[in-house]
């Protein structure tokens, strides 16, 4: 089992920066890869930014630029800054850390985020 814990969501006004953190705990070792996802209202699930352990990183294109996604492997935990925030990224954000070798993966609870213009 993995548990992930975030942290770091909260109100911002437009142009304005937030850093999360996802720390990991449990079998990580079977994992390759972390990310973050969101979910806004009505909206599907999608992508944000995702690095795996070798620390090759990729990004939605609607955040490259402005989000930057890290890991501190000693610490087992993955951050998410983000700058120049747009009302358009309010969401709930996800960490996520998998899949492992059977095909499991594992999500936090998430973190609202909420931009206001």
């Amino acid at each position: 089992q993995v548990q992930l814990v975030e942290s770091g969501g909260g109100l911002v006004q437009a142009g304005g920066s937030l850093r999360l953190s996802c720390a990991a705990s449990g079998s990580i070792f079977s994992i390759n890869a972390m990310g973050w996802y969101r979910q806004a209202p009505g909206k599907q699930r999608e992508l944000v930014a995702r690095i795996t352990s070798e620390g090759s990183t990729n990004y939605a294109d609607s955040v490259k630029g402005r989000f930057t996604i890290s890991r501190d492997d000693a610490k087992i935990t993955i951050y998410l800054q983000m700058n120049s925030l747009k009302p358009e990224d309010t969401a709930v954000y996800y960490c996520h850390a998998g899949p492992r070798p059977d095909g499991v993966d594992y999500w936090g609870k998430g973190t609202l985020v909420t931009v206001s213009s």
